[in-house]
Formats: C-alpha cells, sequence, structure tokens
C-alpha cells in the first residue's frame, strides 16, 4: 500500500483544479494515512535540482480551495520532460530526471491532472521509469474520450453563457450583429452548449462546415420577422469559409494559437449583409474565476477515486465520469480518440429545432 504519494497539475488552467487538489490530500490523509506532495509546475518540478514541491496537509488544504480557480502547484504547457527548453534554447531530453525526482522524493505514486497532451506525456513517462501513475481529466474543451465531462468545462460553459446574456441586452439596444468568439480548440463543446444556453442565432463549431450566404439568409429572415439584431456563437478553431485557418501565430510548444476568426466573420457580414457588427473574443476569461458547483463536485469525486485507485494498486488508468458514476479506464483508451461534437448528435438536433442555424448539417 502506497504511502507517499504526489499530486502534479499540467497544461492549462481551469476552475475546479483546487478542488481536486484538496479530495485528494483529504482523502490520502484522513482515510488511509498516507503523505501528500504537491508536485510544483508540472513534471518540471521532479526535472529541475533542487526538486521543486510542497508537502500538503490538512491545515492547507482547507475549504478555501474549492473556491479558488487556477492550481495552487502551477502548471506549465511548454515544459516536455523529453523536449526540455534550455537555456541556450535548444532542447534536451530530461525525462530520466523526472523518473530520478520520483525516486528522491520516495514516492509510491502520482496524480496526474491534465488534458490529452498532458496525459500522453505522463503516460510515456510513467512506462519509462516503472511510475505507478493515476490520472485525472480537466480540460475546458470537454474533448477527452471515455469520460462524459472533464474538470473546468462546467465553468467555461457557464462564463460564455453569461457573456451571452450580458451582449444580447446591448445587441438589442444597438440594433448589431453582436459574435462572441469562445474557446474550445478544435472541439465545439463549448461554442454549442453556451450558444444554445444564451439564446445564439448562430452557433459554428469546427465539427461542420458553414457558408456566410446561409448565414447571411438567416438573419435577413430574422430581420424580416421582426428582429433588428442577432447573436452569434463561435469557437476559435472554425476555418475560415474557404478553409484557411485564423491564427495569432504560435505558442512555445509550436501549437496553433487559435483567435480573430470572430473578426474575420464580422467582416464579412458586414461587407454582404450590411450589418453593423462587433466582436467579442471571450479568451481566458473562461479559465478564471470561481468554479461552478458541477465542477467543484466532479474534482472532489474524481479526487476520492484516484486516491481509491492508489489504494487498489490500479495504475495506468484515468478517473472518469460515465452515467453518473465514477469510474477508471485505461490511459492509453482517452488518448487514442479524440471526443468533438456529433454532428448527428442530440444537441446539433436540438440547436436546430430551436431554429438556430449550425452550419451545413
Amino acid at each position: 500500500m502506497a504511502k507517499r504519494i504526489g499530486i502534479l497539475t499540467s497544461g492549462g488552467d481551469c476552475s475546479g483544479l483546487n478542488s481536486a487538489i484538496r479530495a485528494i490530500t483529504l482523502h490520502a490523509i484522513q482515510h488511509y494515512g498516507w503523505e501528500v506532495f504537491g508536485i510544483l509546475k508540472g513534471t518540471s518540478g521532479l526535472i529541475r535540482r533542487p526538486m521543486e514541491y510542497t508537502q500538503l496537509t490538512l491545515q492547507n488544504c482547507d475549504s478555501s480551495m474549492l473556491r479558488s480557480a487556477g492550481t495552487i502547484l502551477g502548471s506549465t504547457t511548454k515544459e516536455n520532460p523529453f523536449f526540455f527548453p534550455s537555456e541556450d534554447g535548444s532542447k534536451t531530453d530530461r525525462s530520466d530526471d523526472a523518473i530520478m525526482g520520483y525516486r528522491e522524493l520516495k514516492l509510491d505514486a502520482i496524480i496526474a491532472i491534465g488534458g490529452d497532451g498532458s496525459m500522453r506525456i505522463n503516460s510515456r513517462l510513467a512506462k519509462k521509469g516503472g511510475i505507478n501513475l493515476v490520472c485525472i481529466p480537466k480540460t475546458i474543451d470537454n474533448d477527452l474520450a471515455q469520460t462524459d465531462y472533464s474538470i473546468g468545462y462546467h465553468t467555461a460553459i457557464t462564463v460564455a453563457t453569461e457573456a451571452m446574456d450580458r451582449l444580447q441586452p446591448t445587441a438589442a439596444s444597438h440594433n448589431r450583429v453582436m459574435v462572441l468568439e469562445v474557446m474550445g480548440r478544435d472541439a465545439g463543446h463549448i461554442a454549442l452548449v453556451s450558444g444554445i444556453a444564451g439564446g445564439a442565432d448562430v452557433i459554428l463549431i469546427p465539427e461542420i462546415p458553414y457558408k456566410i450566404e446561409s448565414i447571411c439568409n438567416h438573419i435577413k429572415n430574422i430581420n424580416k420577422a421582426g428582429r433588428s439584431f442577432a447573436l452569434i456563437t463561435v469557437s476559435e478553431a472554425i476555418k475560415t469559409e474557404e478553409g484557411g485557418q485564423v491564427l495569432r501565430g504560435k505558442s512555445l510548444n509550436d501549437r496553433p494559437r487559435y483567435g480573430g476568426v470572430s473578426q474575420y466573420l464580422c467582416n464579412q457580414l458586414e461587407e454582404f449583409l450590411n450589418a453593423d457588427t462587433r466582436a467579442t473574443v471571450l479568451g481566458h476569461v473562461q479559465r478564471g474565476g470561481q468554479p461552478t458547483a458541477q465542477d467543484r463536485i466532479l474534482a472532489t469525486a474524481f479526487g476520492v477515486k484516484a486516491v481509491d485507485m492508489i489504494a487498489e494498486q490500479d495504475f495506468g488508468k484515468m478517473v472518469a465520469w460515465r452515467n453518473n458514476e465514477v469510474v477508471a479506464v485505461p490511459i492509453d483508451s482517452t488518448i487514442a480518440t479524440y471526443n468533438g461534437v456529433n454532428p448527428n448528435g442530440v444537441l446539433i438536433k436540438t440547436a436546430k429545432a430551436m431554429g438556430i442555424y449550425v452550419g451545413e448539417v
């Protein structure tokens, strides 16, 4: 049975991470009598010398963590242990240092909280170094397979829906077409759900192609019916009608940085519809703020399950939420496939039934 366990968070931050850290710490100490260590800045805390970590206790993991966003352990999106950045700009394999750090801390297991990229890295590291690994899914994009929900998603869609609520009155006051651009990377879950909840007239997601002409005709029909404004929700990753990607360059880990497609859409609508348009890019606002009750509960349930999995020596697995149950699934199965929006799914059918244009489907 494990006596010393580590926790790390890696990848983009989101609301609910601290709730998971708290649940792991409380359950591990109170039920099993284990020691818990928080690894700082993802696997980077195991690589650096001296190592960067902190012991987690009942005193420093109180209920205030339920209300706080981000992660008290810090995170990273650019310090892959297999391609770790050096001061001269080169990248080297520091995975052995991370494995050595795990050994030096005398850890019996690690719980890694992350998205698909983090899980690939941590799973590879665990297989190489014989690390006992359990993963917890977190991503506002909700694009991880094998789980209905990931930590951070509920808060993100709540923030996006609130933005729609705030845009509607100003759109009506000025007879404008308001375009809200939300995160989600290559999955359209945030745009689709917040668009339906926020009363959007048009929802554009990466999984379904669209036509500017169809959007214009849809807005014209809205105007003919007596309404002088319209609301549009778009995912950051949708392409132009010609198939081009609207980017803001690349991030430090060479992933494309989406952003700006809402302004492209506004320009198109102004040209072909002669409409007064405004674009709002919600951006990282969706990652911050107090986590919703759903995210706090999900993260807490995930944390408890992860600790129990270590006690059962059920390693190489990810905690998942399925049909209102918390289960364990192989990590490899979660990263083998991608959970995008089903163009024939119930939410697309619901949006169409409400008269929302969701693309050429």
